[in-house]
C-alpha cells in the first residue's frame, strides 16, 4: 500500500472537518464577532496584547506543536499504522479540536483566565486548587523534560544552537517592526522568514558547542526572561516565525510523499499487546498530542485567550490548529511506516537516536523528491523540531506562571497577594524546582506518568466546558462523551502504572501516579456532582 492514500485521507478529512463540525462548533458555542475579547477588554501590554489571526495561529500553534506529535505516532506504531491512523484523524477532529476549541472559547467568556478559573466558578474553589496543583505540577514536568531534549539536541546538533540564537533575536527586531514602526504584515513576513531561513544557514556555518549542562543553565535563564516579557516582544513573533518552519516542513513532506508515494511497510495491526503495553489504553496516551492533549488547554486558555482579536478567530486558531497539528502526527506515522521494521527497531533502541532521529531522516528522503539534497532535507527537519521544542518550552514556563499566580489569587482586591502579583516570583519558583529535576536526571523516572498526566488535563478541561456549557442550558453531548473516554482511557492508564512500578518496585513512581490518580479523582467527583445539581436546577425551572 502507498503512502499517498494515508496523507490523502488526513487532508480530507481534516479540510471537511474544518469546513462543517467547525460550524457547527462556532452555532453550538454562539461565537459572536462582535463581542469584544479579553485582549481588548483587558489590554495590559504585557498579557493581554490583541493579535492578528495569522500571528496568533502561529503563536498557538508552535507552543503546541512541539516534538510530542513526532515522537508519539512513531513511538505507538509498534501497534501497527491502522489503530494509531484512526485515533490521530478521528481524534484530532472530534475530541482534539474539540478540545482545543472551547478551552479558548470558554477562556475567552471568562475574562482570559485559564481552565482552572472556570472549574472555581462552577464547581468550586476546592476544585480550581486541586486543578491548578495538577497543572502546575504537570507544567513542572513539561519544563524539565524539554529543557533535557532542548540541551541534549543543541549538543547534537550544533547548528540547531546557532540558529535558535539567531531566530531569538530576529523575534525581538520583528516584534519591534510590527507593534512599533507599524510595519505591514505581509512585508515583515517576508522579510522575517528570509531571515529566518538565513539563520538556518547561519547555524551550519557556525554551529555553537557546549556541554549540555552549560545548555540547561542557559535555557532556564533564557525560560525565566521569555515568561516576565511582554508577550509581543519575544514570545508573540518568535513563534509566529518558528510556524513557518514547522508549515514548510509538513507542506514539503506532504508534497514529497505525494510524489514519492514511499509503500507502507509496517503492519496495518501488530497486536493489541506489545513491548510497550496493552493498546487499550496505553496507544492512546502515547500518541498525545497527535490526537489529544491537556497541554493545549493550558496555552488555549493561558495565552491564545489574552490575544484573541475576535472570538471567530478561534476556529482557525484552536480547531484548525489542532487539525494541523494532526497532520504532523500523520507525517510521523508515515514516517516509521515507510520503513522495515529492522530499521525501526535499529532508530527506537538504545543508541538508535529515537523518533525524532527516525522523523528526520525519513522526511530528509520525502523531501528528496522535491530535488532537494536528502541531508539537507534530513538537517532541516531537526533544526525545525528543535525550534518546536524550545517553543513549547518557553509557554510552558509562562502558563506554569500564570497557574501559579492563579492559585494565590484573592477575591478581596484590597488585599493583594504578592505570590499573585508579581510575576518574577512565581516565574522563579517554577524555574527554581523544574531546573533542580532537570539538572538531578529524576525527569527520566517521572517520563512515563507524563503521558497519562497530559491525557488527565484533557479530560479535566472537557469536564469544566461540559459543567459551563450546562449552566448556560446548551446541549454539550460534543463534550461530555469525549470527556468520558477521556477520563476511561488516563485513569485505567494510571492504574496499569500503578501496578507494574509495584511489582517493579518503583516506589517513586508507583507514587505519583497514585496521587495523580487521587487528585483527578476527587476532583471528578466535585466537578460531576456539580453537573448534577445543575441538572436538577435547569430541570425544576
Amino acid at each position: 500500500m502507498g503512502s499517498i492514500w494515508l496523507i490523502s485521507i488526513a487532508l480530507a478529512g481534516f479540510f471537511l472537518a474544518y469546513l462543517f463540525y467547525g460550524r457547527f462548533l462556532i452555532k453550538r458555542f454562539r461565537i459572536d464577532p462582535a463581542r469584544p475579547t479579553p485582549a481588548h477588554t483587558m489590554t495590559d501590554g504585557i498579557d493581554y496584547v490583541p493579535a492578528k489571526a495569522p500571528v496568533l495561529l502561529g503563536h498557538h500553534f508552535a507552543s503546541i506543536a512541539g516534538a510530542s506529535p513526532i515522537i508519539g505516532p512513531i513511538t505507538a506504531a509498534i501497534f501497527g499504522w491502522i489503530p494509531v491512523f484512526l485515533w490521530i484523524v478521528l481524534g484530532s477532529i472530534f475530541i482534539g479540536g474539540v478540545h482545543d476549541f472551547s478551552a479558548i472559547v470558554a477562556s475567552v467568556r471568562h475574562r482570559g483566565k485559564s481552565i482552572g478559573e472556570i472549574i472555581h466558578e462552577h464547581v468550586g474553589d476546592l476544585g480550581k486548587k486541586l486543578f491548578l496543583i495538577f497543572a502546575w505540577s504537570t507544567l513542572i514536568l513539561v519544563i524539565a523534560v524539554f529543557t533535557i531534549l532542548v540541551a541534549k539536541t543543541f549538543v547534537m546538533v550544533p547548528a540547531a544552537a546557532t540558529s535558535s540564537v539567531f531566530f531569538l533575536l530576529l523575534a525581538v527586531l520583528f516584534g519591534m517592526s510590527i507593534y512599533r514602526l507599524q510595519l505591514p504584515l505581509g512585508i515583515a513576513s517576508v522579510i522575517g522568514v528570509a531571515l529566518l531561513l538565513g539563520g538556518v544557514w547561519l547555524g551550519l556555518v557556525v554551529p555553537v558547542k557546549l556541554s549540555i549542562n552549560v545548555w540547561i543553565a542557559l535555557l532556564l535563564v533564557y525560560i525565566t526572561i521569555a515568561s516576565v516579557t511582554p508577550v509581543w516582544i519575544l514570545l508573540q513573533p518568535r513563534d509566529y516565525l518558528n510556524s513557518f518552519l514547522l508549515y514548510i516542513l509538513v507542506a514539503g513532506a506532504s508534497i514529497g510523499i505525494i510524489i514519492g508515494n514511499p509503500k507502507i511497510q509496517l503492519g496495518a495491526y501488530l497486536g493489541f499487546s506489545t513491548n510497550l503495553g496493552y493498546l487499550f489504553p496505553i496507544l492512546f496516551v502515547t500518541v498525545a498530542c497527535g490526537a489529544i492533549s491537556g497541554f493545549h488547554s493550558l496555552v488555549g486558555s493561558g495565552t491564545t485567550s489574552k490575544q484573541l482579536d475576535k472570538e471567530t478567530d478561534a476556529r482557525i486558531v484552536g480547531y484548525g490548529g489542532m487539525l494541523m497539528e494532526g497532520l504532523l502526527a500523520v507525517v510521523a506515522l508515515i514516517a516509521a511506516a515507510a520503513i522495515t521494521s529492522g530499521k525501526y527497531n535499529e532508530f527506537i533502541g538504545n543508541g538508535g537516536g529515537g523518533p525524532i532521529a527516525l522523523f528526520s531522516a525519513s522526511v530528509g528522503n520525502f523531501i528528496s523528491k522535491l530535488g532537494i539534497p536528502a541531508n539537507v532535507g534530513t538537517t532541516f527537519s531537526a533544526l525545525a523540531v528543535s525550534a518546536f521544542a524550545l517553543t513549547s518550552l518557553d509557554t510552558a514556563t509562562r502558563l506554569a506562571r500564570f497557574s501559579f499566580q492563579e492559585f494565590f489569587e484573592k477575591e478581596e482586591e484590597s488585599k493583594p497577594s504578592i505570590l499573585n502579583k508579581n510575576r518574577y516570583i512565581a516565574t522563579g519558583v517554577g524555574v527554581v524546582v523544574a531546573g533542580a529535576l532537570a539538572f538531578s536526571g529524576r525527569w527520566r523516572a517521572i517520563w512515563p506518568i507524563f503521558g497519562s498526566a497530559n491525557q488527565l488535563l484533557a479530560a479535566m478541561a472537557l469536564l469544566a466546558v461540559t459543567v459551563w456549557l450546562t449552566e448556560l442550558k446548551i446541549k454539550h453531548a460534543f463534550v461530555f462523551y469525549p470527556m468520558i473516554f477521556m477520563f476511561a482511557v488516563t485513569f485505567s492508564a494510571l492504574v496499569i502504572l500503578m501496578i507494574s512500578n509495584f511489582k517493579n518496585q518503583h516506589f517513586l513512581l508507583m507514587g505519583i501516579a497514585f496521587v495523580l490518580f487521587v487528585v483527578a479523582v476527587v476532583l471528578a467527583v466535585l466537578a460531576f456532582k456539580g453537573l448534577r445539581e445543575k441538572r436538577e436546577a435547569a430541570t425544576a425551572r
